[in-house]
Formats: C-alpha cells, structure tokens, sequence
C-alpha cells in the first residue's frame, strides 16, 4: 500500500533556503557558508591556544589580550547566530538540539558565555575544532561521505566481536598485572608495590607504548615482559580484523551525496531519493 507524503506546509520557502544553505554544500552559497565557518573555527581555534600563551608572559598579555578578546567575542557571536539560525531551520529543532553536532554547536559557545558570567578561562572552546568534521561535506568529497557511512556501520556490526575482544584483553591485563606482581614484589616492591599498579604496567607494555616509570628487575620479570609485549603486538591486529571484514560486508554501491534530513539530521542519501530512508520524510 503506497502512502503520498505530504508537504509540509508549516515548513516555509524560507526555510527551506535556509537549511540548504546551512546543512548542505550541494549549492554554492551552502559551500561557501561551511567554508566561511570552518575558516572561524580554526580563527577561534589559534586564538584559545595563543591566549594560554600570552598568560604565561606579563607583556604579551597586557599588549593582545584585548585584540583577541575582541576576536572571540566577535567569533563567538557568529556562532551564536549560526546556532539559532540551524535551530529555525530544521523542522524539529529537538533532534538538532540533541544530536552529537547539536551539543558540540551548543558547547563551544557557552564556556565564553559562561566565563563573562563567572570569570575564568574559555580552553573548552577548542571542542570547535570537532565541527571540522564537516570539512567532508565542505570540500564535496561526496565518496569520503559514503566511505565514512561504511566505515561506521562496520564498526556498528562488528561491536560484537570487539567487546569480546576487550573482555580478553581486560582479563589478560588483570592476570599479567597479578602475575608480575608476584614476579618483583621481593625486588623491586616500590614500583610494583600492588596489583593495580602492575596492571598499569601491563597496559603500557600490552601496547607497545613503554613508558619506563615501570621496570622489572628480576629475570622472571623481563621474560614475561618479553612475552606480555609480543602478546600486545598480535592483539593490536585482532579489532582491525574484525571491523575490516564487516567492511567488505557493507560496501555500497549506490552514489550518496551530502543532502541533510530536515526532520531527522542523517546524512549520506541516495543521489535520486525523494525521501529519507530513515524517517520518510520529504527531503528539502
């Protein structure tokens, strides 16, 4: 039984505009928005890091702390203005709101809110520098769109496989760190002086970092620690192995673009759909 969608006819010519030019970078004036935008993220970006800088140095904080104050204010108003512009546009501006990109829009304008209000710092404002995730769409890498559609349902499927994989490995760090705790606790008891502290080391060697704040003594030691390494170098291969074959599994074929469901925010439809697959919804 066919159903006729209906347009939706709260939802005005204006705003539809609107959302293409904000959500998508199919047409020129959406391009030319998400570049503007990404180019005031990494303004916003270096300007947080020169500013924890300049606190360091007396004279270079009296000399540009108000240049770049005014910098992030004027950022920082920009945002805001997209933030409430991406609400008006989409048709439930709840599922925006709460979306992952909906919180970090939210989150990298309120810590300089927050420290006019209360004082203090803004560093938090570096969660701007997620949004440059959208450089996939700004750009038009159309293929990157599908490939990381793939890519994360393959992860999806295989999680699985990868929470039994961290079982194991969690088992084998808690063995290894009560094992080389038996190991040097005569000889060397101030650093591996309890269990969890073993099992801190264990981590680092299982993968491969070795930081050497931690180092057996004994014999028994280093030959188990040989061992715990060459076990750390096969496991590193164990998730790559499951995620890629449940790639190979979700290839897709049809081309995607970067088109945006105005009722749901899922990206990467079909180059000829009429409505989400998700939500069934008219795309704009």
């Amino acid at each position: 039984m066919n159903v006729t969608q209906q347009p939706d006819r709260s939802y005005a010519a204006w705003r539809r505009r609107l959302y293409r030019i904000i959500f998508e970078a199919d047409t020129p004036a959406g391009k030319l928005f998400d570049v503007v935008l990404i180019v005031l993220i990494l303004l916003s970006v270096v300007v947080i890091c020169f500013e924890s800088v300049i606190d360091k140095h007396e004279a270079l904080y009296v000399r540009y702390r108000l240049p770049l104050l005014a910098i992030e204010c004027a950022i920082t108003f920009a945002f805001t203005i997209e933030y409430i512009a991406r609400i008006v546009s989409v048709r439930r501006a709840s599922r925006y709101v709460f979306s992952f990109f909906g919180v970090i829009d939210l989150l990298s304008i309120l810590p300089t809110y927050i420290a006019f209000v209360a004082g203090g710092g803004n560093t938090l404002v570096v969660l701007r520098a997620i949004r440059l995730l959208r450089v996939f769409r700004v750009l038009k890498l159309v293929w990157l769109v599908g490939e990381s559609n793939e890519l994360s349902e393959a992860i999806w499927r295989a999680r699985g496989k990868v929470l039994v994989f961290l079982i194991v490995v969690c088992i084998s760090v808690t063995v290894s760190g009560a094992v080389m705790y038996e190991l040097e606790k005569n000889q060397n008891a101030e650093q591996f002086s309890s269990i969890p502290e073993s099992m801190y080391w264990a981590i680092v060697t299982m993968t491969t970092v070795g930081y050497g704040d931690l180092v057996p003594r004994t014999s028994a030691g280093k030959a188990f620690s040989a061992l715990l390494i060459l076990l750390g170098y096969s496991l590193i291969i164990v998730p790559t192995g499951f995620v890629s074959a449940e790639f190979v599994r979700t290839r897709q074929e049809k081309p995607v673009t970067t088109r945006v469901c105005g009722s749901c925010l899922t990206e990467g439809h079909d180059d000829d759909a009429r409505y989400c697959k998700y939500c069934s919804q008219e795309l704009v």
